[in-house]
Protein backbone atom coordinates (compact mmCIF):
# COMPACT_ATOMS: atom_id res chain seq x y z
CA UNK A 1 0.00 0.00 0.00
CA UNK A 2 1.40 3.38 -1.00
CA UNK A 3 2.30 5.66 1.88
CA UNK A 4 1.16 9.28 1.76
CA UNK A 5 3.15 10.53 4.73
CA UNK A 6 5.95 12.37 2.96
CA UNK A 7 6.15 15.16 0.39
CA UNK A 8 9.00 16.31 -1.86
CA UNK A 9 10.72 18.27 0.91
CA UNK A 10 10.94 15.15 3.06
CA UNK A 11 12.33 13.10 0.18
CA UNK A 12 14.95 15.77 -0.49
CA UNK A 13 15.87 15.63 3.18
CA UNK A 14 16.06 11.82 2.90
CA UNK A 15 18.79 12.19 0.28
CA UNK A 16 20.75 14.50 2.58
CA UNK A 17 20.33 12.03 5.46
CA UNK A 18 21.66 9.17 3.33
CA UNK A 19 24.73 11.21 2.46
CA UNK A 20 25.19 12.13 6.13
CA UNK A 21 24.99 8.49 7.22
CA UNK A 22 27.34 7.29 4.50
CA UNK A 23 29.93 9.96 5.26
CA UNK A 24 29.69 10.56 9.01
CA UNK A 25 28.43 7.33 10.58
CA UNK A 26 28.77 4.15 8.50
CA UNK A 27 32.61 4.16 8.22
CA UNK A 28 32.99 4.50 12.00
CA UNK A 29 29.97 2.64 13.33
CA UNK A 30 31.63 -0.62 14.35
CA UNK A 31 34.36 1.30 16.16
CA UNK A 32 31.71 3.22 18.08
CA UNK A 33 29.98 -0.01 19.10
CA UNK A 34 33.25 -1.16 20.66
CA UNK A 35 33.83 2.21 22.34
CA UNK A 36 30.30 2.38 23.76
CA UNK A 37 29.13 5.64 22.23
CA UNK A 38 29.43 8.22 19.49
CA UNK A 39 31.86 11.19 19.54
CA UNK A 40 30.53 14.58 20.55
CA UNK A 41 31.33 16.10 17.17
CA UNK A 42 28.64 13.91 15.59
CA UNK A 43 26.10 16.22 17.21
CA UNK A 44 27.67 19.27 15.56
CA UNK A 45 27.55 17.52 12.19
CA UNK A 46 23.89 16.59 12.81
CA UNK A 47 23.27 20.24 13.67
CA UNK A 48 24.70 21.24 10.29
CA UNK A 49 22.32 18.74 8.67
CA UNK A 50 19.41 20.48 10.42
CA UNK A 51 18.44 17.39 12.38
CA UNK A 52 18.62 19.05 15.82
CA UNK A 53 16.84 22.34 15.21
CA UNK A 54 13.38 21.17 14.18
CA UNK A 55 10.85 23.34 15.94
CA UNK A 56 13.46 25.92 16.95
CA UNK A 57 12.82 29.33 15.44
CA UNK A 58 15.33 30.80 13.03
CA UNK A 59 15.96 33.49 15.64
CA UNK A 60 17.74 30.85 17.73
CA UNK A 61 19.47 29.07 14.86
CA UNK A 62 16.83 26.44 14.12
CA UNK A 63 14.93 25.53 10.99
CA UNK A 64 11.67 27.11 12.10
CA UNK A 65 9.92 23.88 11.02
CA UNK A 66 8.07 21.73 13.54
CA UNK A 67 7.41 18.53 11.61
CA UNK A 68 8.01 15.09 13.15
CA UNK A 69 8.17 13.52 9.69
CA UNK A 70 11.77 14.70 9.35
CA UNK A 71 12.66 12.65 12.41
CA UNK A 72 10.92 9.62 10.90
CA UNK A 73 13.07 10.01 7.78
CA UNK A 74 16.26 9.96 9.88
CA UNK A 75 15.12 6.89 11.78
CA UNK A 76 14.14 5.01 8.63
CA UNK A 77 17.40 5.69 6.84
CA UNK A 78 19.50 4.82 9.90
CA UNK A 79 17.64 1.53 10.21
CA UNK A 80 18.20 0.68 6.54
CA UNK A 81 21.91 1.46 6.94
CA UNK A 82 22.07 -0.81 10.04
CA UNK A 83 23.36 2.05 12.24
CA UNK A 84 20.20 2.89 14.19
CA UNK A 85 21.81 3.00 17.67
CA UNK A 86 24.21 5.72 16.50
CA UNK A 87 21.32 8.14 15.94
CA UNK A 88 19.48 7.39 19.19
CA UNK A 89 21.37 10.18 20.94
CA UNK A 90 20.50 12.57 18.12
CA UNK A 91 16.78 11.74 18.17
CA UNK A 92 16.82 11.91 21.96
CA UNK A 93 18.02 15.50 21.61
CA UNK A 94 15.58 16.51 18.87
CA UNK A 95 12.48 14.46 19.69
CA UNK A 96 12.60 14.06 23.45
CA UNK A 97 14.69 16.76 25.14
CA UNK A 98 14.12 19.72 22.83
CA UNK A 99 10.32 19.80 23.35
CA UNK A 100 10.85 20.51 27.06
CA UNK A 101 12.98 23.55 26.25
CA UNK A 102 10.43 24.75 23.70
CA UNK A 103 7.49 24.08 26.00
CA UNK A 104 8.80 25.18 29.38
CA UNK A 105 11.73 27.58 28.96
CA UNK A 106 11.33 31.30 29.50
CA UNK A 107 12.77 33.86 27.07
CA UNK A 108 16.10 34.15 28.88
CA UNK A 109 16.55 30.38 28.94
CA UNK A 110 15.65 30.00 25.29
CA UNK A 111 18.23 32.60 24.34
CA UNK A 112 20.79 30.88 26.58
CA UNK A 113 20.22 27.28 25.52
CA UNK A 114 18.43 26.90 22.18
CA UNK A 115 21.19 28.09 19.79
CA UNK A 116 23.69 25.60 21.19
CA UNK A 117 21.12 22.77 21.21
CA UNK A 118 20.14 23.39 17.59
CA UNK A 119 23.77 23.57 16.43
CA UNK A 120 24.80 20.46 18.37
CA UNK A 121 27.36 22.38 20.42
CA UNK A 122 25.34 21.47 23.52
CA UNK A 123 24.33 17.82 23.97
CA UNK A 124 21.20 17.18 26.01
CA UNK A 125 19.82 14.35 28.13
CA UNK A 126 16.80 13.83 30.34
CA UNK A 127 17.18 12.07 33.69
CA UNK A 128 14.03 10.40 34.97
CA UNK A 129 14.86 6.80 35.88
CA UNK A 130 16.43 6.08 39.25
CA UNK A 131 17.98 2.92 40.70
CA UNK A 132 14.74 2.22 42.55
CA UNK A 133 12.22 3.91 40.25
CA UNK A 134 11.47 3.15 36.62
CA UNK A 135 8.22 3.85 34.80
CA UNK A 136 6.44 5.08 37.95
CA UNK A 137 7.45 8.74 38.02
CA UNK A 138 5.60 9.33 41.30
CA UNK A 139 8.32 7.28 43.02
CA UNK A 140 11.14 9.68 42.12
CA UNK A 141 13.25 10.42 45.19
CA UNK A 142 16.06 12.68 43.89
CA UNK A 143 15.50 15.86 45.86
CA UNK A 144 16.12 19.52 45.18
CA UNK A 145 15.95 21.99 48.08
CA UNK A 146 15.87 25.74 47.56
CA UNK A 147 18.83 27.51 49.14
CA UNK A 148 18.74 31.21 48.33
CA UNK A 149 19.23 31.66 44.61
CA UNK A 150 20.22 28.00 44.10
CA UNK A 151 18.74 24.53 44.31
CA UNK A 152 20.75 21.82 46.05
CA UNK A 153 20.21 18.41 44.46
CA UNK A 154 20.87 15.02 46.05
CA UNK A 155 20.14 11.64 44.47
CA UNK A 156 21.02 9.32 41.62
CA UNK A 157 19.76 8.54 38.12
CA UNK A 158 20.49 5.55 35.93
CA UNK A 159 20.05 4.27 32.36
CA UNK A 160 20.48 7.83 31.06
CA UNK A 161 20.94 8.08 27.29
CA UNK A 162 23.60 10.67 26.36
CA UNK A 163 24.64 10.57 30.01
CA UNK A 164 28.34 10.72 29.18
CA UNK A 165 28.18 13.30 26.39
CA UNK A 166 25.50 15.57 27.85
CA UNK A 167 26.16 19.23 28.61
CA UNK A 168 22.59 19.95 29.74
CA UNK A 169 20.67 17.35 31.73
CA UNK A 170 16.95 17.92 32.28
CA UNK A 171 16.70 16.38 35.74
CA UNK A 172 13.38 15.32 37.24
CA UNK A 173 13.57 16.15 40.94
CA UNK A 174 11.31 16.19 43.94
CA UNK A 175 10.70 19.67 45.33
CA UNK A 176 7.61 18.77 47.38
CA UNK A 177 5.90 15.80 49.06
CA UNK A 178 2.98 15.33 46.64
CA UNK A 179 3.67 12.31 44.36
CA UNK A 180 2.90 14.35 41.24
CA UNK A 181 2.65 18.05 42.13
CA UNK A 182 5.93 17.74 44.01
CA UNK A 183 7.99 17.12 40.87
CA UNK A 184 10.01 19.79 39.06
CA UNK A 185 12.46 19.98 36.17
CA UNK A 186 15.90 21.49 36.68
CA UNK A 187 18.58 21.73 33.99
CA UNK A 188 21.96 20.66 35.36
CA UNK A 189 25.05 21.89 33.50
CA UNK A 190 27.98 19.59 32.80
CA UNK A 191 30.40 21.34 35.17
CA UNK A 192 28.03 21.77 38.12
CA UNK A 193 29.87 21.14 41.44
CA UNK A 194 28.49 17.99 43.07
CA UNK A 195 27.32 16.49 39.77
CA UNK A 196 29.25 13.42 38.65
CA UNK A 197 28.91 10.80 35.96
CA UNK A 198 29.21 7.19 36.99
CA UNK A 199 29.81 4.16 34.81
CA UNK A 200 29.20 3.99 31.10
CA UNK A 201 26.79 1.09 31.35
CA UNK A 202 27.34 -2.13 29.40
CA UNK A 203 24.16 -3.14 27.63
CA UNK A 204 22.90 -6.20 25.78
CA UNK A 205 22.62 -4.17 22.59
CA UNK A 206 22.66 -0.57 21.31
CA UNK A 207 26.38 -0.42 22.00
CA UNK A 208 26.96 2.73 19.93
CA UNK A 209 24.61 4.65 22.24
CA UNK A 210 26.13 5.98 25.46
CA UNK A 211 24.12 5.16 28.59
CA UNK A 212 25.30 6.20 32.04
CA UNK A 213 24.68 6.59 35.73
CA UNK A 214 24.45 10.12 37.15
CA UNK A 215 25.05 11.17 40.75
CA UNK A 216 24.09 14.37 42.56
CA UNK A 217 25.71 15.05 45.91
CA UNK A 218 24.89 18.54 47.13
CA UNK A 219 24.92 19.72 43.52
CA UNK A 220 24.30 23.46 43.55
CA UNK A 221 22.31 24.61 40.52
CA UNK A 222 21.23 28.23 39.92
CA UNK A 223 17.50 28.74 40.43
CA UNK A 224 17.47 30.27 36.95
CA UNK A 225 17.90 26.70 35.64
CA UNK A 226 14.42 25.71 36.84
CA UNK A 227 12.60 24.67 33.67
CA UNK A 228 9.00 25.78 33.94
CA UNK A 229 7.34 26.34 37.29
CA UNK A 230 8.23 24.56 40.50
CA UNK A 231 5.84 21.67 41.07
CA UNK A 232 4.77 21.54 37.41
CA UNK A 233 7.29 18.92 36.27
CA UNK A 234 4.83 16.05 36.13
CA UNK A 235 2.46 18.02 33.92
CA UNK A 236 5.33 18.85 31.56
CA UNK A 237 6.27 15.18 31.41
CA UNK A 238 2.67 14.24 30.68
CA UNK A 239 2.54 16.71 27.79
CA UNK A 240 5.80 15.58 26.22
CA UNK A 241 5.90 11.83 26.81
CA UNK A 242 3.59 11.09 23.81
CA UNK A 243 6.25 12.41 21.40
CA UNK A 244 8.94 10.40 23.18
CA UNK A 245 6.83 7.27 22.74
CA UNK A 246 6.22 8.07 19.09
CA UNK A 247 9.98 8.39 18.59
CA UNK A 248 10.47 4.90 20.03
CA UNK A 249 7.54 3.52 18.03
CA UNK A 250 8.66 4.89 14.67
CA UNK A 251 12.26 3.82 15.24
CA UNK A 252 11.12 0.35 16.23
CA UNK A 253 9.01 -0.19 13.16
CA UNK A 254 11.73 1.25 10.91
CA UNK A 255 14.12 -1.36 12.28
CA UNK A 256 11.55 -4.12 11.79
CA UNK A 257 11.01 -3.05 8.19
CA UNK A 258 14.74 -2.96 7.49
CA UNK A 259 15.23 -6.40 9.01
CA UNK A 260 12.43 -7.77 6.87
CA UNK A 261 14.09 -6.37 3.73
CA UNK A 262 17.42 -8.00 4.65
CA UNK A 263 15.64 -11.28 5.29
CA UNK A 264 13.72 -11.25 2.03
CA UNK A 265 17.00 -10.84 0.19
CA UNK A 266 18.64 -13.61 2.22
CA UNK A 267 15.93 -16.24 1.73
CA UNK A 268 16.05 -15.74 -2.04
CA UNK A 269 19.83 -16.21 -2.08
CA UNK A 270 20.18 -19.05 0.46
CA UNK A 271 19.50 -22.49 -0.94
CA UNK A 272 18.40 -25.72 0.73
CA UNK A 273 17.41 -28.99 -0.92
CA UNK A 274 18.41 -27.54 -4.28
CA UNK A 275 16.17 -24.44 -4.19
CA UNK A 276 16.03 -21.03 -2.48
CA UNK A 277 14.55 -21.38 1.00
CA UNK A 278 12.05 -18.69 -0.01
CA UNK A 279 10.26 -21.44 -1.99
CA UNK A 280 9.48 -23.42 1.17
CA UNK A 281 5.87 -23.06 2.25
CA UNK A 282 6.79 -22.59 5.92
CA UNK A 283 9.06 -19.68 4.97
CA UNK A 284 6.50 -18.07 2.67
CA UNK A 285 3.81 -18.28 5.31
CA UNK A 286 6.03 -16.78 8.00
CA UNK A 287 7.10 -13.95 5.71
CA UNK A 288 3.46 -13.31 4.81
CA UNK A 289 2.66 -12.90 8.50
CA UNK A 290 5.59 -10.55 9.10
CA UNK A 291 5.05 -8.28 6.11
CA UNK A 292 1.34 -7.96 6.97
CA UNK A 293 2.10 -6.96 10.57
CA UNK A 294 4.62 -4.37 9.42
CA UNK A 295 2.39 -2.90 6.71
CA UNK A 296 -0.71 -2.66 8.90
CA UNK A 297 1.26 -1.11 11.76
CA UNK A 298 2.86 1.39 9.37
CA UNK A 299 -0.52 2.81 8.45
CA UNK A 300 -1.46 3.39 12.10
CA UNK A 301 1.90 4.98 12.87
CA UNK A 302 1.70 7.29 9.86
CA UNK A 303 -1.68 8.48 11.08
CA UNK A 304 -0.28 9.04 14.58
CA UNK A 305 2.58 11.10 13.13
CA UNK A 306 0.11 13.42 11.44
CA UNK A 307 -1.94 13.67 14.63
CA UNK A 308 1.24 14.56 16.51
CA UNK A 309 2.06 17.26 13.98
CA UNK A 310 -1.44 18.67 14.44
CA UNK A 311 -1.06 18.59 18.26
CA UNK A 312 -3.96 16.13 18.51
CA UNK A 313 -2.15 12.93 19.46
CA UNK A 314 -3.43 11.69 22.82
CA UNK A 315 -1.29 9.92 25.43
CA UNK A 316 -3.51 6.88 24.94
CA UNK A 317 -2.97 6.67 21.18
CA UNK A 318 0.76 7.24 21.69
CA UNK A 319 0.80 4.39 24.22
CA UNK A 320 -0.92 2.14 21.68
CA UNK A 321 1.64 3.09 19.05
CA UNK A 322 4.62 2.48 21.35
CA UNK A 323 3.31 -0.83 22.70
CA UNK A 324 2.19 -2.35 19.44
CA UNK A 325 5.08 -1.17 17.25
CA UNK A 326 7.76 -2.42 19.61
CA UNK A 327 6.01 -5.76 20.04
CA UNK A 328 5.90 -6.08 16.26
CA UNK A 329 9.58 -5.11 16.17
CA UNK A 330 10.41 -7.90 18.61
CA UNK A 331 8.43 -10.54 16.74
CA UNK A 332 9.85 -9.52 13.37
CA UNK A 333 13.48 -9.40 14.51
CA UNK A 334 13.20 -12.75 16.27
CA UNK A 335 11.64 -14.39 13.21
CA UNK A 336 14.19 -12.83 10.87
CA UNK A 337 17.09 -14.16 12.93
CA UNK A 338 15.47 -17.60 12.75
CA UNK A 339 15.09 -17.36 8.98
CA UNK A 340 18.77 -16.47 8.68
CA UNK A 341 19.72 -19.64 10.54
CA UNK A 342 23.21 -19.69 12.03
CA UNK A 343 24.15 -16.59 10.06
CA UNK A 344 21.54 -14.65 12.01
CA UNK A 345 23.33 -15.36 15.27
CA UNK A 346 26.67 -13.95 14.15
CA UNK A 347 27.33 -10.38 15.28
CA UNK A 348 29.18 -9.59 12.06
CA UNK A 349 25.80 -9.52 10.33
CA UNK A 350 23.38 -6.57 10.74
CA UNK A 351 20.43 -8.83 11.55
CA UNK A 352 22.15 -10.15 14.69
CA UNK A 353 23.06 -6.67 15.92
CA UNK A 354 19.57 -5.35 15.17
CA UNK A 355 18.04 -8.25 17.11
CA UNK A 356 20.12 -7.41 20.18
CA UNK A 357 19.47 -3.68 19.76
CA UNK A 358 15.70 -4.16 19.52
CA UNK A 359 15.06 -5.69 22.93
CA UNK A 360 15.23 -2.43 24.87
CA UNK A 361 12.37 -0.88 22.85
CA UNK A 362 9.80 -2.72 24.96
CA UNK A 363 11.39 -1.34 28.14
CA UNK A 364 12.34 2.31 27.77
CA UNK A 365 10.02 5.32 27.38
CA UNK A 366 7.74 3.42 29.75
CA UNK A 367 7.57 -0.37 29.69
CA UNK A 368 4.95 -1.97 27.48
CA UNK A 369 3.14 -3.10 30.61
CA UNK A 370 2.78 0.57 31.56
CA UNK A 371 1.48 1.30 28.04
CA UNK A 372 -1.23 -1.31 28.55
CA UNK A 373 -2.06 0.24 31.94
CA UNK A 374 -2.48 3.67 30.30
CA UNK A 375 -4.72 2.22 27.60
CA UNK A 376 -6.66 0.09 30.08
CA UNK A 377 -7.39 2.99 32.41
CA UNK A 378 -9.03 4.84 29.54
CA UNK A 379 -11.48 1.96 29.10
CA UNK A 380 -12.62 1.69 32.70
CA UNK A 381 -14.85 4.35 34.28
CA UNK A 382 -13.34 5.89 37.45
Amino acid sequence: MKRNLFDDDHEDYRKSVRTFLQKEIEPYYLDWTREGGVPRDLFIKAGELGALGLGVSEEYGGTGIADFRYSVVLQEEAAKAAVAPAVVGLTLQSDICLPYFLDCANDEQRERWLPAIASGEAVTAIAMTEPGTGSDLSGISTRAKRDGDHYVIDGAKTFITNGINADLVITVVRTGPDPHRGLSLIVVDRDTPGFERGRKLEKVGSHAQDTAELFFSGARVPATNLLGLEGQGFMALTRNLPQERMSVATAGLAQASAALDWTLQYVHERKAFGAPIASLQSVKFRLAELVTEVDVTQQYLDRCVMELNAARLTPIDAAKAKWWSTEVQGRVLDACVQLHGGTGYMMEHPIARAWADSRVSRIYAGTNEIMKEIIGRSLVAP
